[in-house]
């Protein structure tokens, strides 16, 4: 019976190869969807170990922001933009929990995400996330709640509009396009909380600073955020 299992896997495995999500490589595992290589290779920013670092010079007088940070550099055409294609626009949803789950590892280990009391995703406007199946943003908060032991709230923001693509637009525009398209759902589960914003590519930053601001004008609230890639200017 093992010989037959063996052999049933390996026909598995030609039929419906298990490739790395980030280089389309063959995987040894079918437990993982990212290969050793990539890990290693993918470019990491380690910005969640200084409080002052190019994610948060990009808010500096636009916002009041305690920390933030990035996992991994974007790079146009490279193997983080891959990564988040298809957990955007091919369904590979489990890239996003397993990136958070990472990555939540990594910020429990820094002082500057310990008091953290609730992490919230960017929200994908309803109609949207039912096209898509679900909302990349959520899955990544989903993994961090699981690896840093703290709370995650999907619906503590709510778009209430359909906006068009944000794609080529200026960081104007885009702050324009969303500027009054979040709320939040209920004030009192955000009162007094130190919050956790979390999203997926973070570009000009146009939709954190909109989410941002709405969770700002809760009484009491302080403000962090991380998303899994940081575009260059």
């Amino acid at each position: 019976m093992t010989l037959f299992r063996s052999y049933l896997n390996d026909l598995v495995s030609l039929l419906y190869p298990n490739l790395c999500m980030a280089c389309s490589e063959n995987l040894p595992s079918r437990g993982e969807i990212i290969c050793l290589r990539c890990q290693y290779k993918l470019p990491k920013t380690n910005f969640h170990l200084e409080k002052d670092n190019p994610f948060t010079e990009r808010f500096w007088g636009r916002l009041s922001l305690e920390n933030g940070a990035s996992l991994y550099h974007f790079v146009k055409g490279g193997r983080v933009q891959e990564l988040l294609h298809r957990l955007k626009y091919l369904g590979k949803h489990e890239i996003g929990l397993r990136l958070g789950q990472w990555y939540g590892h990594q910020l429990r280990e820094s002082p500057l995400y310990k008091d953290i009391d609730l992490i919230v995703p960017v929200p994908l406007h309803p109609r949207k996330e039912r096209l898509r199946g679900y909302n990349q943003s959520a899955m990544f908060a989903k993994g961090l709640s699981e690896s840093m032991g703290k709370p995650w709230s999907k619906n503590a923001l709510l778009r209430n509009t359909f906006t068009e693509t944000q794609t080529h637009k200026s960081r104007a525009e885009r702050l324009e396009n969303v500027l009054e398209v979040f709320e939040v759902a209920n004030t009192k589960a955000l009162e007094s909380k130190h919050i956790l914003l979390v999203d997926d590519v973070m570009t000009t930053g146009a939709t954190l600073e909109a989410c941002g601001s709405k969770i700002l004008g809760v009484p009491g609230t302080k403000l962090s955020m991380v998303t899994i890639a940081i575009a260059d200017h």
